[in-house]
């Protein structure tokens, strides 16, 4: 229902750089789209996780046009897992999974391992000691939103290949 790939190319030939990234929810400290939801569908979960109660929500896209990571979109009329339908939804980091001491699927999957999810609070988690250790980036720090999801290894522009942590 979504491409959660982006995909942007800067420069001229033959000096040309790429980002791949996925676009998801930041689960940001200041949360735009919580304060413009007007209805109260969108909350901050205890520990930080961003969420939509979907029996809340109007479908009104406020939300989708205060997030500026283009992180929300509508559910399409044929989703079945729920019967609600016209309603906006998000990344999770996989709240069900995470509530019960299992990474989010995304990072489960990753072969690669460029994707680390943890407690930035302790001090012995895995994030914790990357973010310490590493020079962090976010995207669009001038948004102010104070988000949670970090890149290794990426420029300013985050056109180099990086490692997100989460």
């Amino acid at each position: 229902f979504r491409d959660w790939i982006a995909e942007e190319v800067h420069g001229t030939f033959p000096d040309l750089s790429m980002q791949i990234r996925s676009e998801r929810c930041n689960h940001c400290i200041d949360t735009p789209c919580v304060a413009a939801c007007p209805t109260g569908a969108s909350h901050v979960a205890e520990g930080g996780t961003v969420l939509v109660t979907a029996s809340k929500c109007t479908g009104c896209k406020a939300c989708m046009a205060s997030c500026p990571y283009n992180a929300r979109f509508m559910l399409p009329a044929h989703r079945t897992y729920t019967q609600i339908t016209n309603v906006v939804d998000k990344c999770t980091f996989c709240f069900h999974r995470v509530t019960q001491g299992l990474a989010p699927a995304c990072v489960q999957t990753c072969i690669g391992r460029s994707r680390v999810f943890g407690d930035l609070n302790d001090s012995t988690s895995e994030v914790s000691y990357l973010v310490a250790k590493n020079a962090t980036q976010v995207l669009r720090p001038e948004e102010g939103t104070k988000p949670h999801i970090f890149y290794i290894g990426a420029d300013r522009n985050l056109t180099e290949h990086g490692r997100a942590i989460y």
